[in-house]
Order: C-alpha cells, then sequence, then structure tokens
C-alpha cells in the first residue's frame, strides 16, 4: 500500500476538487490517503465526510499587504511547517498533492524539505499567491503544475513553465453521474418546470441575495427560482409560488444542478466547472473589488468568451438589469442551446482522471526505479 498525502483548505473551492482526484486515486490503488489542512474552518468536516484521514496543523493568513495579524500569522504558518514535517517523517508519503490556499503552503515547504515530491494544481484563471510560492517546491519535469487553464502558464516564470501541464479543474464524480430526475424529486418538481438555479458559494452571497430578492416577481414569469442564500441567511424570506429557498443544498445539490436550466452565481472556480460538467449556460456575478484579487472576473471572463455564460458587473447590478439579462436567455431557445454546448464543451474535461493519470505515471515510475 502506498502513502499519499493531501493538502489545501480554506474553502469548499480549494478542498473539493481536491477530493475527486483522491477518489479517482482510490479507485486506481491500493492506497491510504491522508489530507493536511487547518485546525479551524470547514477542513476536517468536508474531508472526514469524504472518507479520508485528516491532520491539522496551525496555518496563518497569507498577505500581500501589511498588518497586525501579519506577525502571529507568520509564526503560524512556521508552526504549520514543523507539524507538518513530524506528520511526514511518520506518514512518509511517496508524493503531496496540494490544491492551494494559505493552508498548504507550510505542508508544500515541508515536503521538499524531507524530499518528498510535491505536486500542486490551480484552479483560477490566475495563481493565487499559495499556488505562486507552492510552485517553488515542486517536483522537475512536467506535470508537477497542473492548471485548469492553457493560459494560467504565462503568470508563472518562464523556468517553471515547462512543469506545466493543463487539466481543467476537477469535478466530483458525483456531478458527472448526476440525475435530473432525482434532483426534481428533492424540489418536488415535475419534468416540465423550467429551474433557475441560484448559488453564492457555499456561505451564500449577500449581493445575489438582494438582487434576486428584489426580482424573483419577475423572475418567476419565467422559472421555478431554487435560491441557496447561504446558512443563516434569509430567514426572513419565505417560499412563494414558483421560489424556493434553501440555506444550504448538501449531497443533492449535484442533482438539483443536472435538473436546472440556467445557473446565476458567482464565479469561483467550483461554480463554473461544476456547472461546465453538467453543459449549463451560466449568467455570472463575479466577486470584485479591494477585497478580492480579481480571479472570479477573470474565470467568469473565460468563460463569457467561450460563449457558456453571461456576466454582470459594475454599474449594471440592479434587479431590472438583472431581470432583463435573464429574460434574454430565457426567451431565445438558440441561445440557451448554444451556451449550454459551450459550457459542455469546456466540462467534457476530466480534470480528476487526467491528474490521477498523472500522479499514478509517477508512482510507477519512481517504484521502477526504487526497484534497480
Amino acid at each position: 500500500m502506498v502513502n499519499i498525502a493531501f493538502t489545501g483548505g480554506g474553502t469548499g473551492g480549494h478542498i473539493y476538487p481536491g477530493l475527486a482526484v483522491a477518489a479517482e486515486l482510490r479507485a486506481r490503488l491500493d492506497c491510504r490517503i491522508f489530507w493536511i489542512g487547518s485546525r479551524t474552518g470547514m477542513d476536517r468536516t468536508l474531508v472526514e465526510g469524504a472518507g479520508l484521514e485528516f491532520f491539522g496543523v496551525p496555518s496563518g493568513r497569507l498577505r500581500r499587504y501589511f498588518s497586525f495579524k501579519t506577525v502571529p500569522d507568520l509564526f503560524r504558518v512556521a508552526a504549520g511547517f514543523f507539524a507538518a514535517r513530524k506528520i511526514f517523517k511518520t506518514a512518509r508519503p511517496a508524493l503531496l498533492f496540494s490544491k492551494g490556499g494559505f493552508v498548504s503552503v507550510p505542508p508544500c515547504a515541508a515536503a521538499a524539505s524531507r524530499g518528498i515530491p510535491v505536486f500542486t494544481h490551480e484552479s483560477d484563471y490566475s495563481p493565487g499567491l499559495a499556488t505562486r510560492i507552492n510552485a517553488r517546491f515542486v517536483s522537475r519535469g512536467p506535470g508537477s503544475i497542473f492548471t485548469a487553464y492553457a493560459d494560467t502558464a504565462a503568470f508563472f516564470p518562464p523556468a517553471l513553465r515547462g512543469r506545466i501541464r493543463v487539466s481543467g479543474n476537477p469535478v466530483r464524480p458525483e456531478f458527472r453521474a448526476a440525475d435530473p430526475a432525482r434532483g426534481r424529486a428533492f424540489l418536488g418538481l415535475g419534468s416540465g418546470e423550467r429551474i433557475l438555479l441560484v448559488l453564492g458559494g457555499s456561505q451564500g452571497a449577500g449581493e445575489i441575495n438582494e438582487l434576486v430578492w428584489k426580482s424573483r416577481g419577475e423572475l418567476t414569469r419565467w422559472f421555478t427560482v431554487v435560491h441557496q442564500t447561504g446558512p443563516g441567511k434569509g430567514e426572513g424570506i419565505r417560499a412563494g409560488d414558483r421560489y424556493l429557498p434553501f440555506p444550504y443544498i448538501n449531497e443533492e445539490l449535484p442533482h438539483v444542478m443536472a435538473a436546472a436550466e440556467l445557473v446565476l452565481g458567482r464565479s469561483g472556480a467550483g461554480t463554473v466547472w461544476e456547472s461546465a460538467a453538467l453543459g449549463l449556460p451560466m449568467a455570472l456575478i463575479p466577486l470584485r473589488g479591494p477585497g478580492t484579487r480579481g480571479d472570479q472576473v477573470e474565470n467568469a471572463r473565460f468563460f463569457e468568451r467561450a460563449g457558456a455564460a453571461l456576466v454582470l458587473s459594475g454599474g449594471e447590478l440592479e434587479p431590472r438589469t438583472l431581470t432583463r439579462a435573464l429574460a434574454s436567455i430565457a426567451e431565445d431557445r438558440e441561445k440557451r442551446k448554444a451556451m449550454a454546448a459551450a459550457s459542455k464543451r469546456i466540462g467534457e474535461t476530466n480534470g480528476a482522471a487526467l491528474i490521477a493519470d498523472s500522479l499514478c505515471a509517477f508512482l510507477t515510475e519512481k517504484k521502477r526505479g526504487e526497484k534497480t
């Protein structure tokens, strides 16, 4: 049995793609997979829920600017490094696969310090700070840095571009095997109902919630609006005629998405690639402004250029404009078909399988080298 380490966390967007790769590896190998993530937050819940061992380590946020939290965070990063080194000393994994997020940096550095091969994947159009740092620790040779988009290579130093392999973004197998009839049964809707699915990410999105609440009277002219508001949000908003709010849709989400005609949401990597895996047209409202590095805007524009999404941002964002934009899709069957086809073309790339293929090939070659 081979030991394989995974790391990453902070958000579902960093964890779910890693779980998809882990599922592929478990289907192919006799292996023990364990995950190193943050002691706080959702990391442990999601990883252990997928049946993997979890080790929590201290983690500190990586900032591009100085704040009073910078110094204590640096101590947490150092503590995470030594905690990960201790885990690796005992577990002795054959490789470490990173899905990014600030918690992944100390384990990647610790793995490199112990001579453990490091592989990393970037889900967004441009690499985040964690991936830029982790790229310094990856193994030599092609296929040690995986990217969702071909254009992402331009953001890395020339010396690293030969190590990049385009894989798309890994999507959990539940999405590729989703059943729209099961989704409709969960919602209590018949086969003839047109469904607009509103997603604001695992924590919801206040901006999108407000727009949909103010627009739902118009939107329900065309759709039954299924609205994931986020936990603890929207308690005062009740279900109504053709409006179904949910704080969070967990295990049934892939099936609900498969039943949808259109997705309205943010443009985090998880939302856009899961929608693409199901061939869904998208209306995207990317997170933007000084609190973000602009990755969602870049993701959204890629899908817009490909013809799979309509992007709304800036001064366009008001209920009347949202309604008009969604009406342009709802009332144009050929437009919806073209957007769905473009989305499906992108989503046909099975990122989890491609990455698992590459990691399995590496392990085979490593084993062969150890025998000679």
